[in-house]
Formats: C-alpha cells, structure tokens, sequence
C-alpha cells in the first residue's frame, strides 16, 4: 500500500500550470472583446461620419461625394480623389455633381481654369434645384483669347427668375494656379467670395417682396462646356478647336453644408446642433462691405442693375436695397 501522500507533490505540481491556462483564457477573452468593441465603435464611427446630416466634408472626398454626371472619360478624378480635372474638346465637354442636396451651406471649390486661348469655352461652378421655378446660383468663368482676362460671371435664381447677372474682370490669371471660390448661402443671405474676398452679396429681401432662395434643396453642379456663340465677346470670337482639348481642374472641395433628407422633408439646419453654426447667421458687416464695395468699383464690368438697355422699365426691386 502506497503512503498516503504520495500523490501530493504532483497534485501541487499542477496547480500553478492549472491556474496559468485559466488566467491566459479569460487575458485572451478579453482582450478579444476589447477588440471587437473597438472595430465596432471604429465602423459606427464611419458610418456616422459619412451618413450624418450634419457632416463637415473634408477634402479629397471627389469619389465620395460627387458622381461624372456627363462626358464620360473627358471627366477624370485623380490622385486618391484629392483632385477632378473636367475636358473639352469639339465631340463634347463635361460635368459633375454633388450626390447630395443641401438647403443652406457654405462651400469652398478650389478651381485652376483653361490656359492660353480659352475663348468660347465656359467652366462652371454653381448651385441648383430642379424643376420649372428652380433656384440656382452661379459661378461661371468666360474664357477669352490669349492675354484677355478672364470674365467671371455671377447670377442668382430664384423661383426659376434669373436675369440677375453681374460680372468681373479678375485681378490675377486664374490660369496660373488654383484659387478658393466660395458660395455662402444662408437664410439672411448669399455671399459671393474669391480668395476670402466678398465680391457680392444677394440679400433676403421677401419683405420687399422679391424671391429668395430658402426652399428648395440644390446640389453643387460644375462643367466645362463650348458656349462659342456668346461666351467671349457676345459670340465674336469662336473656340480654336486646334487647341483642344480644353481642361480645368479642381481640387480642395469643401462644405459645411445641411444636406437634405427626402425621407424627413427637412435639412439638418433645423437641428440644434447647426442652429449655432456662425455661417447659418452671418452677414457681412460694415467693414466687409465696404471692402466689397471698392472691389467692385475697381473690377466689376456689367450690373444688371444698372443695365437700362436691357431693363428700360427698370431692373428687379431688389436693386434698390442692395
């Protein structure tokens, strides 16, 4: 008959090994959690960035939230989606637009245009809603013959009513490099900006019984198209199809923008969250005005407010209070 402690060494062998294997199992499991909550928490996080009202966009996101709306391969987006280049030549031009619609939304386009002798051709950059009485709000950049400026063309739309038109000459080649254009476009008003600089300003004037855009959702629109027969010098000069194709390029989209929701019938403005936001409120003060202001004396061209050609009886109500 064995001693009766003679199994005792190698029960207390085992113990260590024992409590070793537990320990390492629920180390393992947790960390397994750990794990999983953090992809998890990783895949709400994006799905919350992308899919939110409320999204600030960021740059580099052409693949992300902008679809070749026409031209095909004439439309190109390059480096990682940080840069879209649009084409001309004399089969067809090219366009883009925004996958969502906003109602109120401040938007930044960096845009390098057409080099050289870019006459007859017209790049774009603009808002619209759809439908017989749209609303709309434009850049357009007329081209023109070599060593000519370039025009740069504004309007506002609203409740399908255009003829709002006024145009600069731009005081550096927009050729050379890409510069920032804004839209800023909130309930008080609709700013134009080039490089920061207020270059017009559309007030809300229902009070005065003219039209604002205010209720109609628009996507971000740009292209580049032939528009020979009145783009440079009212159609004089034609498009030198020898120095085709034609390209433009833009880059550094961004918005802080209330993208609207069919679904809701509503935008995320009407969120708290956004009801803080400065852009929704702001305006330009005196001191932004006045730089506007001498900006336009020194490169403004044509304003249809004083047009009495076009208007003899007298352009929209609206030029009085601007």
């Amino acid at each position: 008959m064995p001693p009766r402690n003679s199994n005792q060494p190698r029960s207390k062998s085992f113990i260590p090994y024992l409590a070793f294997i537990i320990f390492s199992a629920i180390f393992v499991f947790k960390v397994d959690v750990i794990i999983s909550q953090t992809i998890s928490s990783a895949r709400r996080n994006v799905e919350i960035a992308t899919s939110a009202p409320n999204v600030v966009i960021g740059n580099g996101t052409f693949h992300r939230h902008f679809i070749v709306s026409w031209g095909e391969s004439r439309a190109r987006i390059l480096e990682d989606g940080e840069l879209l280049e649009l084409s001309l030549d004399k089969f067809s031009g090219s366009g883009f637009e925004s996958k969502k619609e906003f109602l109120f939304g401040k938007i930044d386009m960096q845009i390098k245009l057409v080099p050289g002798d870019s006459a007859g051709t017209v790049t774009t950059y603009y808002l619209s809603s759809e439908g017989d009485h749209h609303d709309e709000i434009d850049f357009e950049f007329l081209g023109n013959s070599s060593g000519n400026p370039y025009t740069l063309h504004t309007n506002v739309f609203s409740q399908g009513k255009g003829e709002r038109e006024q145009q600069f000459f731009l005081w550096f080649d927009p050729t050379e490099d890409f510069h920032t254009y804004t839209i800023l476009w909130n309930p008080r008003c609709i700013l134009f900006y080039v490089d920061g600089i207020p270059i017009r300003e559309f007030k809300n004037l229902e009070r005065r019984r003219v039209p604002f855009p205010k209720d109609q959702p628009m996507r971000i629109y740009s292209s580049l198209w032939d528009a020979e027969e009145w783009a440079t010098q009212h159609g004089l000069v034609k498009t030198n199809w020898t120095l085709a194709p034609f390209t433009a390029g833009y880059r550094n989209f961004s918005a802080e923008a209330c993208v609207w929701s069919y679904k809701t019938k509503s935008s995320a403005c009407n969120s708290n969250d956004f009801k803080s936001k400065r852009w929704l409120k702001t305006g330009l003060d005196s001191r932004s005005r006045a730089e506007m202001k001498r900006l336009q004396k020194k490169h403004m061209v044509y304003d249809y407010c004083k047009d009495k050609w076009r208007f003899p009886k007298g352009p929209g109500r609206e030029c009085k209070f601007q």
